[in-house]
């Protein structure tokens, strides 16, 4: 913390294997002996090529930037992913695509909202097409994980993603969840977004 060096921050997201993201680089801020813990905040990309200005040196402006909602965001993303991905297999719960790379932890509830944690019981591994689908209400998901289309979807006409890739699962369940059932999505955030699915419906 003195000498405003920066640290690679090993958060653990799995035990069996153990698993850990890396979150880097992050500085120690401010130290709360009382509590004994420190207060970290991560560096930005664009720090490494501005140069400080009003005699800031490059990390106080930087942190001066950060000290809001968006480190707890910066912080929490990549460690929110590698935990979602992890719980799920690397599975997308709608379709079950098995590509990595293809694959996004999305919320159930925004991480915006006061519900919004960024705990794996707040998340599920989806398909980039199937988590556009969802943030949009396209695609809702029941409480009991059963898959819903938004109506006036399932009579359009269009070409086959459409058909197979939303129309064709309309009414079944999620084919993967994770195997630990404290895992799982938690049902009362499912029922807030389901309900929030179905008033765009309506809308």
């Amino acid at each position: 913390m003195e000498l405003e060096l920066p640290l690679i921050w090993f958060i653990g997201v799995g035990m069996k294997p153990a698993l850990f993201q890396a979150v880097c680089p992050v500085y120690i801020i401010e130290e709360e002996p009382e509590l004994q813990r420190f207060v970290i905040a991560p560096m930005d990309e664009e720090a490494f090529v501005r140069r400080p200005t009003d005699g800031d040196t490059v990390l106080q402006a930087t942190i001066k930037r950060y000290m809001s909602r968006e480190t707890k965001v910066r912080l929490h993303q990549p460690v929110f992913r590698s935990t979602v991905l992890r719980a799920y297999e690397d599975r997308c719960a709608v379709c079950n695509l098995g590509h990595r790379e293809l694959l996004d932890a999305a919320h159930i509830i925004p991480d915006s909202h006061d519900l919004g944690i960024a705990s794996v019981v707040n998340g599920m591994a989806l398909c980039k097409i199937h988590h556009a689908a969802f943030d949009s209400f396209l695609m809702g998901i029941r409480p009991d994980h059963v898959v819903q289309i938004r109506p006036d979807l399932l009579e359009e006409v269009d070409g086959p993603m459409l058909q197979h890739g939303l129309k064709e699962l309309h009414g079944k369940p999620l084919m993967k969840l994770p195997s630990a059932r404290g895992e799982r999505p938690k049902r009362e955030l499912l029922d807030m977004a389901y309900g929030r699915f179905l008033a765009g419906t309506a809308a």
